[in-house]
């Protein structure tokens, strides 16, 4: 087994977690089979009970693992499947050693750090790397893994040291150290300055790693005599010094590795050259497609993104990339028209009218509506009108999560004429409890108790749009992150108000997917596709919304030949709809 150890300096923000990724597409691309690791070094087990303002979004995995939103980026960018192990911290570390001290495994010796700390760290990787991610059998070829935080933190001294000895025990031409740092240019001179990145290779090298190679960040690209400067001083060569400048998106990341030779120096270095070559050129000819066809995109399509965490975009970051894939597949330049919820509401006319009006006015301007996910009532009576003005006025709406819940709120008291109805996560005395508490739940444990990982949903309408979207397909499998869920109860009136419930889990209690089959598009998935977007291949709801917000959604459709509705979803072919679509960049540059 090889390993790629991506770690940073100078600052935080650096984009290690797109430099890992494309470092794993590059040495793919080679021939080579990858998996990944990030290290996270904070005390929670999981990301799990992490406020997204302060740590960006929480990923979930197909085994139900809340993990960093960098596993999001690499099985994006690797097209792969990661469980919770690939995602280690100091709080997982810490209590399998307490586990093994309290059963009596250390024998009655002191348990410390060095050496039992750093072992457990280093035979976590060993026995995670080992895992097959791509569906082959067998293990990979090479794991990528990423050090969280920047080098010098306090709290990543332990993996620091016991990743140094990890380098020693996997010895020479099995471990290859990646550095990112930051080549500043103040504006007062206007020069490039390298001493940032020279006292962070010093700092690193004192904590006993020494870089293999410079992956050097900055404005513009790096001139000659600051590589041959860096090169002197940080005691690396030239052809391992590559520079990871800002560009218009982020699939070029992978192509400027290319171009500047970084795979041959990480095979070199990892002795996986062959008569002084490498396994095989990297084939990047769809990643240079999509890099191009993204940069030529010209015709808008305007989607209004209602929540509470606007200010932060990485709150949102799997649905931006979900939206980016649809895009790009159909065609359109995608335009985020960020609405925080609360100004929406009619409390905020009063209090902040400016705020209200320009809310209003963002929502009424965009080709569609989407509602993620979220936790809390604030800022929920704004996406139940959100809701209401897309519901109303047939414009294209997608509910994630707690959006399709707010979808179903919002029907109950504008339609079924049930003013008190609402969710019991909001008001727990509402005499029409139209969302509720699931019975296994726990309102005392937060961590890993909700609804997690991957459940089917079978279709149950046969026609429905989100059937024709997932090519025909009799169920799907999917995302959940939740703790509450439409009341069956009060299905059967919602039905015969005109809601249809069109997909639902094995016993037909717990509902996945709801649709107005009388809007132009109309639907809420209590799952969250966007985890399962991938470069090829767009998650079907995303592509519908985009379709619908740009008027190709009855095209996109008539793409699944249906023949007739007598016929049962499950005799009718899974067709393969979606034409090859783009990795997804979560802005438009790739900066700090």
């Amino acid at each position: 087994m090889k390993y790629v150890l991506v770690t940073g300096g100078v600052v935080s923000g650096l984009g290690k977690g797109v430099t890992a990724s494309s470092i794993g597409v590059v040495l793919k691309a080679c021939g080579l089979r990858v998996t990944t690791i990030k290290i996270d070094p904070y005390l929670n087990t999981d990301a799990g009970t992490m406020s997204p303002f302060e740590h960006g979004e929480v990923f979930v995995l197909d085994d139900g693992g809340e993990v960093d939103l960098d596993l999001g980026n690499y099985e994006r960018f690797l097209d792969i499947k990661l469980t919770r192990d690939n995602n280690i911290t100091t709080g997982k570390i810490y209590q399998a050693v307490i586990n093994k001290e309290r059963r009596g495994d250390y024998l009655g010796k002191t348990v410390q750090v060095v050496p039992h700390i750093t072992d457990e760290i280093q035979d976590w990787i060993e026995r995670v790397a080992m895992v097959p991610v791509d569906g082959k059998e067998g293990p990979p070829d090479v794991c990528v893994i990423e050090l969280g935080g920047t080098i010098g933190d306090i709290e990543s001294m332990p993996f620091i040291e016991a990743l140094g000895q990890f380098s020693y025990r996997v010895g020479p031409g099995n471990f290859c150290l990646v550095h990112v740092s930051l080549v500043p240019v103040l504006n007062v001179v206007g020069e490039q300055k390298t001493k940032p990145t020279q006292h962070s290779v010093r700092g690193l090298r004192g904590l006993g790693l020494a870089p293999d190679i410079l992956a050097c960040r900055s404005t513009e690209p790096l001139e000659e005599h600051v590589k041959v400067k860096l090169s002197q001083f940080c005691h690396v060569p030239i052809s391992n010094i590559v520079n990871l400048h800002d560009v218009t998106n982020i699939w070029h990341i992978p192509l400027l590795l290319r171009d500047q030779k970084a795979h041959e120096a990480i095979l070199k270095v990892l002795e996986l050259q062959y008569d002084g070559k490498v396994p095989r050129e990297p084939e990047l000819a769809k990643w240079t497609k999509r890099a191009t066809k993204f940069d030529k995109l010209k015709t808008p399509v305007k989607i209004a993104m209602v929540g509470k965490y606007t200010g932060l975009s990485d709150s949102y970051l799997s649905v931006i990339k979900a939206l980016l894939h649809a895009s790009v597949a159909m065609e359109r330049k995608l335009v985020v028209e960020w609405v925080p919820s609360c100004d929406l509401e009619d409390s905020s006319a009063k209090e902040t009218p400016e705020a209200h009006k320009k809310a209003w006015k963002l929502l009424k301007g965009a080709d569609g509506v989407l509602v993620p996910g979220g936790f809390g009532d604030r800022g929920v009576q704004g996406k139940i009108l959100a809701a209401k003005y897309a519901r109303e006025n047939n414009v294209p709406y997608l509910g994630i999560c707690l959006g399709m819940q707010i979808a179903v709120i919002e029907f109950a008291r504008s339609v079924m004429k049930l003013r008190g109805a609402n969710s019991t996560e909001f008001d727990p005395a509402t005499t029409s409890p139209c969302v509720i508490f699931m019975p296994e739940g726990s309102k005392t444990q937060m961590g890993a108790t909700m609804r997690l990982g991957s459940r089917r949903t079978y279709f149950h309408v046969n026609g429905c749009k989100s059937a024709k979207l997932y090519g025909n397909a009799s169920s799907v499998d999917e995302r959940h992150r939740h703790r509450y869920e439409v009341n069956p109860d009060m299905v059967p009136d919602f039905e015969r108000a005109g809601l249809q419930f069109v997909g639902k889990d094995e016993s037909g209690k717990r509902m996945g997917i709801i649709e107005l089959p009388s809007h132009k598009f109309f639907i809420g998935a209590q799952f969250h596709p966007e985890f399962k977007s991938r470069p090829g291949k767009p998650s079907p709801l995303f592509l519908g919304l985009i379709a619908a917000a740009s008027g190709q959604l009855e095209p996109l459709l008539q793409r699944s030949n249906l023949t007739t509705k007598a016929c049962p979803i499950s005799k009718i072919p899974k067709l393969k709809l979606y034409p090859t679509g783009p990795v997804n960049p979560l802005n438009s540059l790739f900066v700090l």
